[in-house]
């Protein structure tokens, strides 16, 4: 796997970007900026240290994918780390085979530094190669829709 960085500053504190960027007072706010990604991206679970979490949206036919996810950790306004374990595949989770096994430990950490009242995000993620293009152009565009939802 490969590690992608990507970094945005924020004019605004580490908890309203945490707040906004999880979107602990309105998922809506989570889901404004990744749906850069897939526009139906939302998430079921909580953000709660050793959670499970599913990140999930439809594709083009209506069928539903995402991943399935673990925090591992959080500190709020700090950090929040989340391990990828397995896949939805319309109605079923898996967790086994050879798909899996590509991104198996793979993981998405969030990194909130509050400085002079601005927010220096960092978002550190594992890839494997075939995404590597893929999030290198989507994750800019949706930090900077957070960025946007974030300082309104």
């Amino acid at each position: 796997m490969k590690k992608l960085n990507f970094h945005k500053e924020i004019d605004a504190s580490a908890q309203k970007v945490y707040e906004t960027m999880l979107g602990l007072k309105n998922k809506e706010t989570y889901e404004f900026w990744t749906a850069i990604f897939n526009p139906t991206s939302t998430y079921e679970g909580n953000w709660d240290k050793g959670s499970k979490i599913l990140f999930v949206g439809e594709d083009e036919n209506g069928k539903r994918g995402g991943m399935i996810s673990e925090i591992v950790e959080h500190l709020p306004a700090q950090k929040v780390s989340i391990r990828h374990y397995g896949f939805i595949d319309g109605d079923q989770e898996i967790t086994t085979g050879e798909e899996v096994e590509k991104w198996a430990g793979g993981k998405e950490t969030y990194i909130f530094e509050e400085k002079n009242k601005k927010t220096f995000l960092t978002v550190e993620m594992d890839t494997i190669e075939n995404y590597e293009t893929y999030f290198n152009e989507c994750y800019p565009k949706a930090l900077e829709k957070l960025k946007e939802i974030t300082e309104q």
